[in-house]
């Protein structure tokens, strides 16, 4: 199962999960609750769901592992345990999945490598495929060498920066807390839970309150800013209690549990938006059966269609695409540089490999990351 290469039309998931829902509010990782956990993300990657999991804990798994000595609160401190219990944590995940006949794939991030082109088309290429070949992506900041990821937010703000780089519908954060309150809940015996949150204001914010351990390196806070960026790139954001029975099954079929925190924008108008508001680095003119494909079919752009690409671009680029006689048909962002499409002008896109050597897809601009005009 986990080797099979498969698409699917069900909508992209990513989880993240707390240190504090890892060790169930003890001081070592809980295997018993992770193994809880991974059980329903297996049942999600059975049913077709892709799923990308955003996971903290290498810092305490490194605690766990040196048997809890007394370090000072340094950057260098952390990074020391992070370095130790990095891989304790990702073999664990793997000996869980395991169980259910699931490969994982670790993927090690930080801020920068998704604030550069290359970098992030790096990075969605990675986790695409991974998704595509039904392997578990299992993504952590990458401490041991971050220097100011290491603080309040890191995870819950990198999953939020995930969903956009895969295009996903669906964040779930998995904390202690059952969501968002009208007031903390742990010393006010009248606050509520807030089901749904459709506009994420000033007012939202000022209801969130810290961290309620001193294991995890987020609060609620942060859970608020990742919901807030992830609706920027219409991503749907639940926060809930990673202790619930089946928490991400109910969340993935979609009943109310936590508090849901609805996008403004869908993720293809957001990226179209986008799009049209960036600079144009360069052209590519295509053929006329190219142009009516791209206009009526909602088609992606094959090298084979084109017949002309100006400018010096590199990949990941916002280009015009032009008609035969001029005319601007859209904007996209291409997956090859300029170089390397006028090595394709004409090309199927079977024969990219033998081009070139690689391949960075059969599509020079595809349908997701095309806005026409």
């Amino acid at each position: 199962m986990s080797n099979t290469k498969t698409t699917t039309s069900l909508p992209r998931i990513v989880i993240k999960l707390g240190t504090s829902v890892l060790t169930n509010g003890t001081k070592r990782l809980s295997r018993r609750r992770m193994l809880e956990i991974v059980r329903q993300a297996a049942h999600l990657h059975e049913q077709g769901y892709p799923v990308i999991i955003v996971s903290s804990g290498a810092i305490a798994a490194g605690r766990e592992a040196l048997n809890y000595p007394e370090l000072d609160r340094s950057l260098r401190g952390k990074q020391m345990l992070a370095a130790v219990g990095q891989g304790r944590l990702i073999q664990l995940y793997s000996e869980l999945f395991s169980l259910f006949d699931i490969n994982v794939g670790q993927v090690l991030l930080t801020r920068g490598d998704l604030s550069n082109r290359t970098g992030y088309l790096n990075a969605r290429d990675t986790l695409l495929t991974l998704l595509a070949h039904r392997i578990m992506p299992v993504i952590n900041e990458n401490d041991t060498i971050a220097t100011e990821e290491i603080k309040v937010g890191d995870n819950d703000n990198l999953s939020a920066l995930v969903a956009n780089l895969v295009d996903a519908e669906l964040l779930i954060l998995l904390t202690d807390q059952l969501g968002l309150y009208t007031a903390d809940p742990r010393t006010n015996p009248d606050a509520a839970l807030i089901p749904v949150v459709e506009t994420l204001d000033e007012h939202i914010f000022a209801l969130a309150g810290g961290t309620s351990t001193g294991l995890g390196t987020g609060g609620m806070i942060t859970k608020l800013q990742a919901a807030q960026l992830a609706g920027r790139s219409g991503t749907t954001t639940v926060i809930a209690s990673g202790g619930l029975p089946d928490v991400m099954l109910d969340i993935a079929a979609g009943k109310h549990i936590g508090t849901t925190f609805l996008p403004g924008t869908t993720y293809r108008d957001s990226r179209k938006r986008w799009l049209l508001s960036e600079k144009s680095q360069g052209a590519l003119t295509v053929d006329a059966g190219a142009a009516t494909k791209l206009r009526k079919n909602g088609a992606s752009l094959l090298p084979v269609g084109i017949t002309q690409a100006a400018g010096d671009f590199e990949r990941g680029a916002p280009v015009r695409v032009l008609a035969p006689d001029g005319t601007a048909l859209a904007i996209g962002m291409t997956n090859y540089a300029a170089h390397e499409i006028r090595q394709l002008i004409g090309v199927r896109s079977a024969q990219i490999e033998t081009v070139l050597g690689y391949t960075y897809g059969q599509e020079v601009i595809h349908r997701d990351n095309l806005a026409l005009l």
